[in-house]
């Protein structure tokens, strides 16, 4: 692995390609590089010039007074590889690509020179950021070589005068928009400590830069835009590091929207989409999704103030001088999926004593103006927080003037140095530059959007959640060891697509689907005779590869007595060959109907990036209409799928539900488990599964296992392999 601090934290840098003229990118750079304080030495390299602003250029980094530990190439895309041969035969160790003109055009040419590139870096062990990328700042070191306006000594300084405590970092596959995080959140009083561009990601990708920093270790928070992930193994490691170093990601991955859906074979495959998969990695990894510049600054500047005083639960007390805008918060603490529950009676007695009549404590406690000012915002916050029925309190205050919140700065001050529970700050009104820095300075974070607070809040209570939950020893559970040999044996063994005939015995070797698989039979008389050995009603569903959603066909028939199941055998005979006259029928399955419960969906597809992903949805049949399905990683243990199943929106109704018993969660967590194992031990012969409908019974009662289909992954042609 290349040393990737001679790029962030070089000594001595060259600028290749540097000019005088300020008004073109060539010239930018320097220029943007010479306006900070940055303690190293910038060697001009020019083939045209001897002076590059006022400084002696060299004609070649052979020529500097001493090997650069960084170069800044922005010359022409076709020159760029000769030159970074150049700069390796020099001895540079890093390289800052901003050129751009290759794997990003259309046609041939710009990959085969980026591929080039790759090469030479790696020849050279360098590491290189870019091309396509719009350079680097190191806030610490005061090096910023970019053109970026944002880095514009007359934008403002590097550094807020009364920094928010902690440093947050900025990766960005985009170079203009990683530096609009900075440019944005100047205002907020954040230190950034780091932001790169990646451009091209060539050599270095995101995930290098994070493992970078995270073993630095001087950031608290960064802020992450991807457009896609270069080797997924690398970023779920960095993940993992960062969970465990309790450093919050927080993640926009740009390029959601898919203009459409392949055709599958499975509903699994076609409710996991790309960016369904995004969403499961981070949520497994503790990786929080934001979804505009906004929403992720409002989350950097609440993990930043709060640091690990994360809430302990998602219940908020809210307190405010404003009767309405209390209200407005209450509300968008239940949109973001928060709780305002009633404050108890100790807690409202010591605040009752200090509100006029038209006041009130039940929460939200509207102290109102008259009480704000007897007391101050931060005396109700601190009688609040006492609540043991809250784990965080929002103060609702006007942010306009500062001169009540200069008078309270002391009691503000205690507050945050006392409290054990997150205390934010909601202005509804636009805030004065004093009063944050007041806040900031007393160690709040002030948010001007109710919803973007609430949802920070929101945020830092499931982080704190799932990492307690990831860190703490796993449970253990007995389960008895799958027979991997005999399920690889059948799986070599199948066609391409096993219908559920075929499907059954395979995933009975890890324990799955116990209940009875029934009788196959090719003649309406043998489906009579079956139909009449069982002791309840038959369904008969036709078993073909060619036919995997057989309900659509109508090659399906529930409730079937022994009667009627010679009719019922030629019924859904002939419609699954009105179906597909063409398909191969293994015959006709012949099964006691399952018991009622809820139906749920279970199956896995393979993410070509980020391998099999569990799925479970509510629903069974209905799913795709109902769209409520929730996606992990393989495998998972037991807290895992429970966690799982708590993500669904529709959770509730697997508890007692209109006057129905609780469902068996416990049979369905450990199916989940042992279909995250089979998916995990045979991730190269599966491309999807689908269990679909599995019925949930009452508590006790178990599962069934209505259908299953497996589809096995297709060896990839000649032509694409022998390209790898």
């Amino acid at each position: 692995m290349p040393d990737i601090a001679k790029l962030l934290w070089p000594k001595t840098v060259a600028v290749v390609g540097a000019s005088s003229d300020t008004k073109g990118l060539r010239g930018r750079i320097l220029e943007v590089m010479l306006s900070h304080p940055y303690a190293g030495t910038i060697y001009p390299v020019s083939r045209s010039a001897t002076e590059v602003q006022g400084r002696k250029a060299y004609c070649s980094v052979a020529e500097l007074p001493e090997p650069a530990d960084l170069a800044v190439l922005i010359i022409p895309a076709e020159f760029v590889v000769e030159e970074l041969e150049r700069c390796g035969r020099a001895g540079v160790k890093a390289a800052v690509i901003l050129s751009s003109g290759f794997a990003e055009e259309p046609g041939e040419a710009g990959t085969r020179m980026q591929e080039a590139l790759r090469a030479t870096a790696a020849r050279y062990d360098m590491a290189v950021c870019g091309p396509n990328s719009e350079g680097f700042a190191n806030i610490a070191a005061a090096l910023c070589p970019t053109f970026s306006p944002a880095m514009d000594v007359s934008a403002g300084p590097l550094l807020p005068k009364r920094p928010l405590g902690g440093q947050v970092s900025v990766i960005s596959q985009s170079g203009g928009l990683g530096f609009a995080f900075f440019d944005r959140a100047r205002g907020r009083n954040l230190a950034f400590r780091h932001i790169v561009t990646t451009g091209n990601e060539a050599v270095l990708e995101t995930s290098d830069f994070l493992d970078a920093m995270l073993d630095e270790g001087k950031t608290d928070v960064y802020l992450l835009l991807l457009e896609d992930v270069k080797t997924p193994a690398k970023f779920r490691r960095a993940a993992d590091k960062a969970l465990k170093a309790g450093k919050p990601l927080i993640v926009a991955k740009i390029g959601q929207t898919e203009p459409g859906r392949r055709a599958v074979a499975s509903h699994t495959a076609a409710l996991a989409g790309s960016h369904a998969a995004y969403r499961a990695i981070f949520q497994h990894h503790g990786v929080i999704e934001g979804r505009d510049f906004d929403e992720m600054i409002d989350l950097a500047v609440g993990f930043l103030a709060c640091g690990k005083k994360l809430p302990a639960g998602k219940r908020m007390g809210v307190c405010t001088s404003s009767g309405g805008a209390g209200v407005w918060m209450a509300d968008a603490c239940v949109r973001a999926g928060l709780e305002v529950p009633m404050l108890d009676d100790a807690t409202r007695k010591a605040i009752d004593v200090h509100l006029p009549s038209y006041g009130t404590s039940q929460n939200p406690v509207d102290s109102t103006a008259q009480g704000v000012h007897k007391l101050g915002y931060a005396e109700f916050a601190r009688l609040v927080g006492q609540s043991p029925l809250v784990d965080g309190v929002i103060v609702v205050v006007t942010a306009r003037r500062s001169a009540f919140l200069e008078n309270d700065l002391p009691k503000l001050q205690a507050l945050g140095r006392d409290s054990k529970k997150p205390v934010f700050m909601w202005t509804y009104t636009l805030p004065s530059d004093r009063s944050v820095e007041i806040l900031n300075e007393a160690g709040y974070p002030l948010f001007t959007g109710a919803l973007g607070c609430a949802r920070t809040m929101r945020a830092m209570a499931d982080y704190r959640a799932l990492r307690e939950r990831l860190l703490r020893p796993a449970e253990m559970h007995s389960i008895p060891a799958p027979d991997r040999a005999a399920a690889r044996a059948m799986l070599a063994a199948a066609a391409p697509v096993l219908c559920e005939w075929h499907a059954r015995p395979v995933l009975a070797a890890y324990g799955i689907g116990g209940n009875t698989a029934g009788q196959l039979v090719h003649s309406a008389a043998e489906a009579e005779a079956a139909a009449r050995a069982m002791a309840r009603p038959a369904a008969l569903k036709v078993q073909s590869a060619d036919i995997p959603h057989k309900t659509e066909a109508g090659a399906v028939a529930l409730n079937i007595s022994g009667d009627g199941a010679r009719a019922a055998y030629e019924r859904v005979l002939a419609a699954a060959k009105r179906h597909a006259p063409h398909a191969r029928i293994d015959g006709v399955l012949v099964q006691p109907m399952a018991p009622p419960g809820r139906e749920v969906i279970l199956g896995v597809n393979r993410d070509p990036n980020w391998g099999p992903l569990l799925m479970v949805g509510l629903g069974g049949v209905l799913v795709e209409a109902l769209g409520d399905v929730a996606l992990a990683p393989v495998p998972l243990d037991h807290a895992g799928a429970r966690a799982l199943l708590g993500r669904l929106k529709g959770a509730a109704v697997l508890g007692a539900f209109r006057g129905a018993p609780p469902a068996d969660t416990d049979a369905l967590v450990e199916l989940m488990v042992r279909l995250s194992q089979f998916a995990a031990d045979h991730a190269d012969e599966i491309a999807e599964i689908d269990l679909n409908p599995v019925i949930v019974h009452a508590k006790g009662q178990g599962v069934s296992l209505v259908d299953a289909l497996i589809v096995k992954q297709q060896p990839r042609p000649a032509q694409h392999r022998a390209a790898e």
